[in-house]
């Protein structure tokens, strides 16, 4: 089994030759930093906007290292919010941000196509599987909740004999089943849109570190860049940014991945539709069926690392790997037969009030966006196409959103944040074991929420 190493995603089409890091002082307009989703976006269409702006992105490593090239391939429409946040500006503002988030699984696959990225893209349906009474209850509940915002048209709850029509998962109940979504494979997206930018003349510039940022004026271990405008697009490595410790919390989240599976057991298991799955736990999962008939199974491992720290090259823990394992012979017990055959992990980041922002300031010129809270592959197009409108100075709809300049909230300092993370997800871990047992959703897993104010 291979252990880290970014992730199975790069592995699959190969790390990429490293681009060139900076050669010294520079003079832009624009200088993105972050070579993930979100900076790619913005910087892919602030040149089709303005084809004669000078755009540089700056990345540590290379495009794609973080979660871009990590994630679960979900692209769903859907995004890290609570209605209840926006309660006071009214209902309309709340319905625009729901239809402009569904609106970007059209828009990705539009551009992968007209650009000629093959990124595995499938389209399909969203299947959130419940496998006793308490997940049945917060399913249902929660298909009603997200119809009630404006997803009415694209949701529904499906019995488990259709459901077993699909997929067979043992003790399966019902499920939520979302229309319009897609599977992409994460890194050949990234290294798509990194190509596509490039072609746009776009200049990426890796192994560079940012050490500092300022109005027009960005420092790096290479070199100072001088910009009009400085958008930062670091998601859950933005911890690691002077001044930026206690604004995102970088959660962690691994996956693992099997050898492909022989076609005897896919009978078994169906599953023809090749639906992004996810259940009802407290302590969730996300999987996939990949191109070439493998299954990939991602849940939360160690939660978070004291400090704020990051993962070494995408290495999960022994304890984590064991549990992924045990979901993926839980849900699929056909694939019992079949060996676990790359395991690796990222961090994706996570506001105070779980609520993804982007942000600009006209007087310095300095933009954000993120706290995705992992479900940023949708979420990152709609940032960058708004991080290009602000920049630009532009009044649109997308610059009239709810989440657009919401305060940040800064998480606590440490050891608050440490103990309130994983305090929350040891109270989803008795929860789900709780509810195993059958009856109502656990009161422990609305401690946890309450805890950090999820």
């Amino acid at each position: 089994m291979e252990i880290g190493k970014t992730s199975f995603w790069w592995r699959d089409i190969g790390l990429p030759d490293r681009r060139p890091g900076l050669d010294g002082d520079v003079n832009v307009d624009v200088c993105i930093i972050g070579a993930g989703y979100t900076g790619l976006w913005a910087a892919h269409y602030l040149k089709s906007a303005q084809p004669d702006l000078s755009v540089i992105v700056v990345e540590r490593e290379f495009a794609g290292f973080g979660a871009s090239g990590r994630n679960g391939g979900w692209l769903t429409g859907g995004f890290a919010w609570s209605h209840q946040r926006y309660a006071g500006q009214g209902e309309k503002p709340v319905r625009d941000m729901v239809a402009a988030m569904m609106g970007t699984v059209d828009e990705v696959i539009r551009v992968a196509e007209a650009a000629g990225i093959e990124a595995d893209i499938h389209r399909t349906d969203e299947l959130m599987v419940a496998t006793n009474p308490a997940q049945e209850a917060r399913m249902r509940a929660e298909t009603a909740h997200r119809a009630g915002w404006g997803e009415a048209a694209r949701m529904r709850v499906i019995e488990a004999d259709e459901l077993a029509g699909r997929i067979r998962i043992p003790q399966a109940r019902a499920a939520m089943v979302v229309e319009g979504v897609a599977r992409i494979q994460p890194a050949k997206l990234v290294s798509g849109l990194a190509r596509l930018v490039e072609g746009q003349g776009v200049r990426i510039v890796e192994g560079t570190s940012v050490t500092g940022l300022a109005p027009g004026r960005v420092s790096t271990d290479r070199g100072v860049i001088r910009a009009q405008t400085i958008l930062r697009c670091t998601e859950g490595f933005t911890a690691g940014l002077s001044g930026h410790r206690r604004d995102w919390l970088p959660l962690n989240s691994a996956q693992i991945v099997t050898e492909p599976l022989p076609e005897d057991i896919w009978q078994e298991i169906g599953w023809e539709g090749r639906e992004i799955l996810g259940d009802f736990a407290n302590t969730y999962c996300y999987c996939q069926r990949t191109r070439e008939g493998r299954i990939a199974v991602g849940a939360r491992g160690i939660p978070y690392r004291f400090g704020s720290a990051i993962d070494a090259n995408g290495a999960p823990d022994g304890e984590t790997i064991r549990r992924l394992t045990a979901i993926l012979r839980r849900h699929f017990p056909a694939a019992d037969r079949v060996a676990v055959d790359h395991a690796w992990c990222g961090v994706l980041g996570v506001p105070r009030d779980w609520c993804a922002t982007v942000g600009f300031d006209p007087e310095t010129r300095i933009g954000h966006a993120g706290g995705y809270v992992g479900v940023g592959v949708s979420t990152s197009n709609l940032a960058g196409r708004t991080l290009c409108d602000l920049a630009l100075n532009r009044q649109t709809e997308l610059t009239a959103l709810p989440w657009v300049n919401r305060p940040l909230r800064l998480w606590e300092r440490e050891p608050l944040r440490w103990l309130g993370v994983r305090g929350m997800y040891a109270l989803y871990g008795l929860a789900d074991r709780h509810e195993a047992w059958g009856g109502p959703p656990s009161p422990l897993a609305r401690l946890g929420n309450w805890l950090t104010g999820r």
